[in-house]
């Protein structure tokens, strides 16, 4: 069985890429499964169980040691954002792939529409280095062919992942109308957003109730502490919707997660950018079959085309409130989103997912596998 390597951010690191990589991970056969080298900032003083090596942040001598690792696996699954590896704009990464001699598969998390000259030499380095390169949409795929000039049949598209849906006991605490983001905060999050929404929802009985679960972004919080999250708290305080708007800091295990998911009506996702094309907390709304509202980043636009959510501008906090007022009014409108979610959810379960994955390695093995004569 071909063994697939990873590099990674990896937990306990908390972000979305060490999330995607031990679900991916845990998701393929016994055997599948290689060793992860994991992307800090220095040396860690133990290393978590599946990981073999770790890179160093700017260090040349990791990098090496790095690919050292990697080799030893028959494929290596290199996850790809500007912020995770050391150097300008993460060009560490480029000195890893260019030691690898196995086939890499490169899983690209941002594909920039207007990137800057070092960013695009960096991609461009990344996409040149790749046996195969992996986007979790079909607007990254088109940026990638269409503004990166990377031949289409180089790219395949495979979506994100999520937890298979299961059915979680509802907690019955008297609130018909909760509203949910999660995922780690910081600005451009678009939390401000929702919370001016809920200004506008007050005549709606039961009041619905907003909860913006998860820690501040790590980097975030070395860099500016929680003033984004006492920036919220005062505004919802402002609006005289404090008493409506919950914020959970805890850092919430799948278990939790799904509880919480489940006495939710509405999975809101005010993100402010106009660029994002990879999105793990919607494809984990739709796999749940919740009702979703988000704003028109790419990545909304094309996996709630098929009626599973709502979409609205940015910064726009009326169009949201008219959206959640829907949704929680409207239960035809509300079940339709849930069956054109269930309808979707078909294909993002982490078990589909890895199988793309181990299928794109065996191919790649083939291909590098010198024919005997």
């Amino acid at each position: 069985m071909v063994t697939l390597g990873f590099l990674s951010t990896y937990p306990p690191t908390l972000c979305g890429l060490a999330s995607f990589t031990a679900a991916l991970r845990a998701a393929l056969p016994e055997g599948a499964a290689g060793g992860v080298v994991r992307l800090v900032d220095a040396d860690g003083a133990t290393w978590p169980d599946g990981v073999v090596g770790e890179l160093v942040a700017g260090s040349a001598a990791s990098c090496r040691e790095a690919a050292d690792r990697l080799n030893r696996q028959d494929v290596a699954i290199v996850q790809h954002e500007y912020g995770i590896y050391g150097g300008e704009d993460g060009d560490d990464v480029l000195r890893v792939l260019a030691l690898l001699s196995v086939p890499a598969i490169v899983v690209l998390h941002t594909v920039l529409s207007k990137p800057s000259a070092h960013q695009r030499f960096v991609l461009d380095g990344v996409v040149a280095a790749a046996a195969a390169v992996v986007v979790m949409s079909e607007t990254a795929r088109s940026r990638l062919v269409n503004g990166y000039q990377v031949p289409a049949h180089r790219v395949v598209v495979v979506p994100h992942g999520a937890p298979e849906a299961q059915t979680v006991p509802e907690v019955d605490n008297g609130d018909r109308g909760q509203i949910l983001t999660w995922g780690l905060l910081g600005p451009g999050k678009g939390i401000e957003w929702g919370i001016e929404a809920m200004a506008l929802l007050g005549d709606i009985s039961p009041e619905p109730r907003y909860v913006v679960a998860g820690r501040t972004h790590p980097k975030v919080l070395a860099h500016q502490g929680e003033r984004y999250r006492s920036a919220l708290s005062s505004r919802a305080g402002e609006l005289g919707v404090h008493g409506r708007v919950r914020f959970d800091a805890r850092y919430l295990d799948v278990t939790s997660l799904r509880a919480l998911v489940a006495r939710t009506q509405v999975v809101l996702l005010p993100y402010d950018s106009r660029d994002q094309v990879t999105s793990g907390v919607l494809v984990e709304a739709v796999t749940a079959q919740i009702p979703v509202v988000a704003t028109r980043f790419p990545h909304a636009v094309e996996l709630l085309g098929n009626g599973a959510g709502v979409l609205v501008d940015h910064q726009d906090p009326v169009a949201i409130a008219e959206a959640v007022r829907m949704i929680l009014t409207d239960r035809w409108a509300a079940a339709a989103m849930t069956a054109a979610a269930g309808v979707a959810a078909r294909s993002l379960g982490w078990a589909a997912v890895a199988d793309r994955y181990r299928t794109l390695a065996e191919q790649l093995t083939r291909l590098a596998t010198p024919v005997v004569t």
